[in-house]
């Protein structure tokens, strides 16, 4: 059935992966368009060119509805595809968007110690992104965007919750240099993946401290 994860697929933090994206929203993708209509049998080959097409991040926006970037969530969610396949999303630098999903999914799936390997690098990656939220779209960058995945409780505007105590983030006007960013990861990365998080797109991850390996 179009809605069925994959046979065979692994529990992510012993559940349905699918599990991981709340279930309203869940059922809303379910019930939309664009999931009906462009994400039915897709494969993680044919997902990358609805990847490409994409043009902005996010979860939902007006009225609650989800954006086309969660819609290819929830499908890799579902299909869950090899972890060379991930990688190989992020080596594809000149699709932003691509390489944006894919971290938002290694962020959902992978052991902390590998989510810190994969995604440090964009960092250094200063692409503009859109972002579009329940009040409209907005400009980000993707080391902003991975930043938030590494930090933040919860990264748009879904029912924003108290956020984890720690040094500012830098603004979109006076932003960090590259290794300034990654002392303050090596610093908080490991308080923030010992805790359930919510992250972009409103997804609650629950971490617990032996799924945190020193590096």
């Amino acid at each position: 059935m179009a809605n069925t994860t994959v046979s065979g697929a692994l529990a992510i933090h012993g559940q349905n992966p699918q599990f991981l994206v709340e279930t309203i929203i869940r059922n809303r993708i379910y019930d939309s368009t664009y999931w009906k209509e462009h994400c039915f049998a897709l494969t993680a080959e044919t997902l990358i060119d609805k990847a490409i097409e994409t043009r902005y991040v996010g979860g939902v926006y007006s009225n609650q509805r989800p954006t086309q970037f969660i819609c290819l969530v929830l499908k890799l969610l579902q299909i869950q595809p090899e972890k060379e396949i991930l990688v190989e999303y992020l080596r594809a630098d000149e699709f932003k968007y691509l390489r944006a999903l894919a971290a938002l999914y290694i962020r959902l799936t992978f052991r902390a110690v590998d989510v810190y390997e994969l995604l440090e690098p964009l960092l250094k990656d200063y692409s503009k992104l859109r972002l579009r939220d329940v009040s409209g779209f907005h400009l980000t960058y993707m080391d902003e965007f991975v930043y938030n995945l590494l930090t933040e409780e919860r990264e748009s505007e879904l029912e924003q919750e108290q956020k984890q105590k720690q040094e500012p983030q830098p603004g979109r006007e006076q932003r960090q240099k590259p290794h300034t960013k990654q002392v303050t990861l090596r610093r908080w990365v490991p308080i923030c993946f010992e805790k359930s998080v919510e992250v972009a797109v409103g997804l609650k991850i629950p971490f617990t401290q032996s799924q945190y390996l020193s590096r």
